[in-house]
């Protein structure tokens, strides 16, 4: 059975809901990173005010539209805050590692929608809006993460495949 919604619209929602997710992870990690990562508390705390940002524009997208926020949008927050109280336990390593592993997933997925947009200009700007600074979380995670062995590998293997799975449900919920 196909979904009713639009195509177009679902992005949006699942993007709103990922925006949710990446401000909880961002949360959780500011919390924890003040024992155990503290010099990059204030890069978080930037990384955060950009999701917030992307939130509301998608937000504002879904409003204009008169679409309702997606049904994963609770679980990206809760899951989104877990993940980030847990490897912000981990330290800076893991910090950079789940940032890295999001961000790969997400710039994967907004280089995909806008070839999906194409014919949907509003929705279309609203992705690449975010995209920059979607690339720089990725690129200055990835200059605090050295080669890792078998945790990292399995960190951005977990993160990836959650982050897959949320959209992925999210696209069909």
């Amino acid at each position: 059975m196909s979904n009713p919604i639009p195509l177009a619209a679902r992005i949006l929602k699942v993007n709103h809901a990922g925006e949710q997710g990446a401000v909880s992870i961002y949360a959780g990690q500011i919390l924890m990173a003040r024992l155990t990562a503290k010099g990059l508390v204030a890069q978080l705390e930037s990384f955060k005010s950009h999701e917030e940002r992307h939130r509301a524009i998608f937000l504002a997208e879904l409003t204009r539209r008169g679409v309702r926020r997606c049904k994963s949008y609770w679980l990206c927050a809760i899951g989104g805050y877990g993940l980030g109280v847990l490897t912000g336990l981990l330290g800076a390593r893991a910090i950079a590692q789940t940032t890295l592993a999001v961000e790969r997933v997400v710039l994967r997925h907004l280089q995909q929608q806008m070839v999906q947009l194409k014919d949907d200009a509003a929705a279309l700007a609203a992705v690449v809006a975010i995209i920059g600074e979607e690339q720089e979380h990725h690129d200055l995670a990835a200059g605090h993460v050295q080669t890792g062995g078998p945790w990292a590998r399995l960190l951005e293997t977990t993160v990836s495949a959650a982050t897959e799975s949320v959209i992925w449900l999210g696209m069909r919920i």
